[in-house]
């Protein structure tokens, strides 16, 4: 009788394979074109899902998913350079049944995303290069600790009122300038007792702290903004009015290449300057933003958005006209919308923009 041949040889088909990560293990779902395969958990180690995968399915293709989080891209990067194709996916960009939110498990997310990869309905997110992405953190740094800065001026200002003490003549009370003298008179301040100034004085060193930081973190980013990298963009970037160099480092390295978007439409709806939409038969209710988008992005263009309706004639025009029949909020989005045209121009073009008298 004739031996069978035993080796196990999947050249010629796909395995599917969906990833739900955790800190302490990981959701694994294997589908072909055809069937279900396994649903198991596995310890968070990339290398081995691509033992098994080797193992027990050798000489397929493999396409990997998982939803975009906690992990970063760094298990994405891993796969690929074993051979294993994989994506990363937005969570809200998954197709989701009623059960599937009412009844959440593990399994049942790592086989949708099976599933969903499977029928090519998943989009892939834009995976960023590491050092994009260590210049990213760097930028996105500066903006926290600009953020402890501004929370703790708000605390010493809320003390101050709170106990009742009263600004001297040479600072203005409504919007005190936060100048080395007025420093010094909140170092020397001193409560109606030890245990009042202690709390006032501790917020007031954290201010320090915070603000050292901010100068800290300032001159390395602009000390990113001269390299070679960034150089060339940064300048033209800043010849748009309404745009610094912080804010320009935050769209070079949160966009990483503005080529990658097809048109403005795409870029608006990547940052989040679109609004939600609801159309049933004849009507078409149009909404508010939507929560989708890059929030460091949105911020950043909103508040240059601003800044370029004052110093931008034709940008300060266009304003004055959406103000005459819409709310402000409204009406600068708009503007952002046309900051981003013009940020899309110089950076694809290569040319540094022109303010013009007309829009």
């Amino acid at each position: 009788m004739q031996n069978k041949s035993t080796t196990l040889n999947f050249k010629g088909e796909n395995i599917y394979v969906g990833i739900d990560t955790h800190k302490r293990n990981w959701g694994i779902s294997l589908y072909t074109k055809d069937i279900a395969l396994k649903t198991f958990t596995q310890n968070p180690d990339p290398d081995l899902l691509v033992n098994f995968l080797h193992k027990n399915y050798p000489l397929a293709q493999y396409y990997c998913a998982y939803e975009a989080g906690f992990c970063g891209f760094w298990i994405q990067k891993h796969l690929e350079s074993k051979g294993v194709h994989c994506i990363v996916v937005n969570p809200a960009d998954i197709p989701t049944t009623n059960k599937e939110k009412e009844f959440k498990t593990d399994p049942r997310d790592c086989r949708k995303i099976a599933k969903s990869l499977r029928s090519d309905l998943l989009t892939p997110i834009h995976i960023h290069s590491n050092y994009n992405i260590a210049c990213r953190g760097i930028v996105r740094t500066y903006n926290d600790v600009v953020k402890n800065q501004t929370r703790f001026k708000n605390k010493i200002k809320s003390l101050i009122n709170f106990y009742g003490v009263k600004y001297p003549q040479e600072f203005n009370s409504e919007i005190p300038i936060w100048s080395k003298a007025f420093t010094s008179w909140l170092i020397q301040l001193r409560l109606d007792c030890e245990e009042n100034t202690w709390t006032f004085q501790y917020y007031v060193n954290e201010y320090l702290k915070a603000k050292e930081q901010v100068k800290l973190l300032t001159g390395r980013v602009k000390t990113l903004a001269k390299t070679k990298l960034f150089s060339k963009s940064i300048h033209l970037l800043c010849s748009i009015p309404g745009i610094g160099i912080i804010t320009a480092m935050k769209i070079l390295t949160e966009l990483e290449d503005i080529k990658r978007f097809k048109n403005l439409d795409q870029l608006c709806g990547y940052i989040g300057l679109v609004p939600t939409t609801k159309s049933s038969g004849d009507k078409d209710k149009v909404g508010e933003m939507t929560n989708r988008g890059n929030k460091h992005l949105k911020t950043a263009i909103i508040e240059s958005a601003w800044s370029c309706t004052r110093y931008d004639p034709a940008m300060s025009q266009k304003y004055i006209e959406l103000r005459k029949r819409m709310e402000k909020n409204k009406a600068i989005v708009r503007i952002a919308k046309k900051l981003l045209a013009r940020i899309m121009y110089v950076l694809i073009n290569e040319k540094e923009y022109k303010i013009r008298v007309v829009n």
